[in-house]
């Protein structure tokens, strides 16, 4: 495995000659040289052309070409089209992707610092074995687009395919990637990734319909919630959950009960002392992930509070750390391990040129997982 991680995280797909495709495919070409052709195309005359020839004959640039050779996006579509047009007349041809590619699939995370991370990781690490794939890990320095740079670097990489965590592309990115014949998908996506994106999710709105709802049937009539970053699809996802389970039993939505985290541990603690120090407090938290729900144990003990006895406490991940905390923590289980291998899946079958179409858009359903966190409210 290969770990790389920077501030701004960011192969070629190109035209290569006939007779020296063999030997550029198994390198990682630099950007190409004044080449010769060994057979013009029929209608040409037998003399060969360079590159610069090229250049000048399409009314560009050496760089120009270059940039078309190397599958380069900022090219305006009319010079692209003509350049390739000449490319192909003096028996240039685009090589293969699979050719092309290192045996490396690209994993991009928002953040690498939790278990939350780690499953992901080993998803995708049982399919690139069994691939006689490597894992590339990157983070994008807690940005949820990743910048320009993180995506020239996986051009020239030239991997496989990439696999996104809590993130998106935007197009100038879109653009390279698929210049280059990279795929792509998506897992967990930050917002919406669009119809045309290939991306891999949990059944997130059922997830928080069924934490609430165990609540309620234990007696609880006062719920509180601590979300994640409203712009993240999954945490709204959730949430509504939350809101329909309470609507659907004649409960309340209240504002005051639904703090805004960020999925992190402090998050939890800090919105969980809030919540907890109300004179009018809720008798269950709904925490929209495990780390969250682990702050708020903090809050919670801090504050002289038995959990379940007089705080019930439900989570959502249901990571490793779940079943050892004290009391074991009720939690939502998201697939973690089997969503990353279906991402890594999805991602090698989209570089297949002999691969029938596939479902691009896919969820993978959670569940209720009861342990100790949670009984009915204190008489």
């Amino acid at each position: 495995m290969y770990v790389e991680c920077s501030g701004n995280l960011g192969g070629s797909g190109g035209f290569v000659k006939r007779s020296c495709r063999d030997t550029i495919a198994a390198m990682t070409p630099p950007e190409p040289v004044e080449t010769r052709t060994t057979a013009p195309a029929a209608g040409r005359s037998a003399q060969t052309a360079t590159l610069a020839e090229i250049a000048r004959e399409a009314g560009v640039s050496a760089p120009t070409v270059s940039k078309v050779l190397n599958g380069r996006a900022d090219v305006a579509p009319a010079t692209r089209s003509r350049v390739e047009e000449l490319l192909r007349a003096y028996g240039y041809r685009r090589r293969r992707a699979e050719a092309s590619r290192s045996p490396l699939i690209d994993l991009v995370f928002h953040e690498l610092e939790s278990a939350w991370a780690m499953e992901v990781i080993r998803g995708v690490e049982n399919v690139a074995r069994d691939a006689g794939l490597s894992v590339v890990l990157s983070e994008s320095a807690g940005r949820l687009t990743p910048g320009r740079t993180w995506a020239d670097q996986v051009a020239a990489r030239r991997p496989h395919g990439v696999i996104l965590v809590l993130s998106g592309l935007d197009e100038s990115q879109r653009a390279l990637l698929t210049s280059r014949s990279i795929p792509f998908v998506v897992m967990d996506p930050a917002g919406d990734p669009g119809v045309d994106v290939p991306s891999i999710g949990a059944t997130n709105w059922q997830g928080g319909l069924a934490a609430t709802r165990h609540l309620i049937e234990l007696g609880h009539t006062r719920i509180g919630a601590i979300t994640g970053p409203s712009r993240m699809m999954c945490s709204r996802a959730r949430v509504d959950g939350y809101r329909a389970a309470l609507e659907t039993a004649g409960l309340p939505v209240d504002p005051a009960l639904i703090a805004t985290g960020d999925f992190h541990h402090e998050a939890g603690y800090r919105q969980g002392l809030e919540l907890l120090r109300r004179p009018d407090r809720p008798t269950a938290v709904f925490a929209l992930n495990d780390l969250q729900a682990l702050g708020l144990y903090e809050a919670a003990r801090e504050l002289g509070l038995r959990i379940p006895e007089d705080l019930s406490v439900v989570g959502f991940d249901d990571l490793p750390v779940a079943r050892w905390v004290g009391p074991p923590l009720t939690s939502v289980r998201q697939p973690l391990t089997e969503m990353a291998e279906a991402a890594a899946k999805l991602v090698l079958d989209l570089g297949r040129e002999d691969q029938a179409p596939v479902a691009t858009r896919v969820e993978l359903a959670t569940s209720l997982v009861v342990r100790s966190s949670t009984a009915p409210p204190p008489a």
